[in-house]
């Protein structure tokens, strides 16, 4: 901001506000006034955006030095958690949870399923064995949701195999296997 518009600012801000609202623009000289009254407030106007975008910056930087240690730290703890929990859970698979005062541990476990793999050997099994699918836009889709419901897991000797209802592999399709995710909730 340059010293004209400092002082175009400085008129604007000693203006009384009853004069403000009844200024009534009459001619080339009132035009001109306004516009510089206009250009000074935008000028100060960038000048507040880049000093905030600044501190901004600052802020975030510190924010980011100060967390990025915690978050490892967290993320470490987290992880001897999971361990002992795995291990309790080995002992005892009814030992969902844990509650201690300061918070508790869940475990969530999602048997095998179905995953596709192969879309075209899928689609070609599901036209070879007369199962439903859906035309749009003259293009023939996998009704993926509901042939879903219809497969099984199961085990073929050491591994895993996905099914249909008679029991006859499936094609383009692998088993996504057993998980089992944990949660750890600390009270504040």
């Amino acid at each position: 901001m340059n010293r004209l518009q400092e002082i175009e600012l400085y008129e604007l801000n000693e203006m009384p506000q009853q004069e403000k609202q009844i200024f009534v623009i009459k001619d080339m000289d009132g035009l001109n006034w306004v516009l510089r009254k206009i250009n000074a407030a935008n000028a100060k106007l960038n000048e507040i955006k880049s000093l905030a975008d600044a501190e901004r910056e600052r802020i975030n930087a510190w924010e980011k030095r100060e967390s990025d240690g915690l978050m490892n730290d967290i993320t470490f703890f987290e992880q001897k958690v999971f361990e002992y929990h795995s291990h309790v859970l080995a002992n005892d698979p009814k030992q969902k949870s844990i509650v201690t005062p300061y918070g508790r541990v869940r475990s969530i476990t999602n048997e095998a399923q179905p995953e596709r793999l192969d879309d075209e050997a899928l689609f070609n099994y599901v036209v070879a064995n007369q199962l439903p699918y859906v035309e749009v836009n003259n293009t023939r889709k996998l009704q993926w949701g509901e042939l879903k419901k219809t497969l099984k897991v199961v085990r073929q000797g050491d591994r895993q195999i996905v099914v249909d209802a008679n029991g006859q592999a499936v094609p383009g399709v692998t088993v996504k296997p057993r998980t089992t995710t944990f949660k750890v909730e600390v009270d504040d």
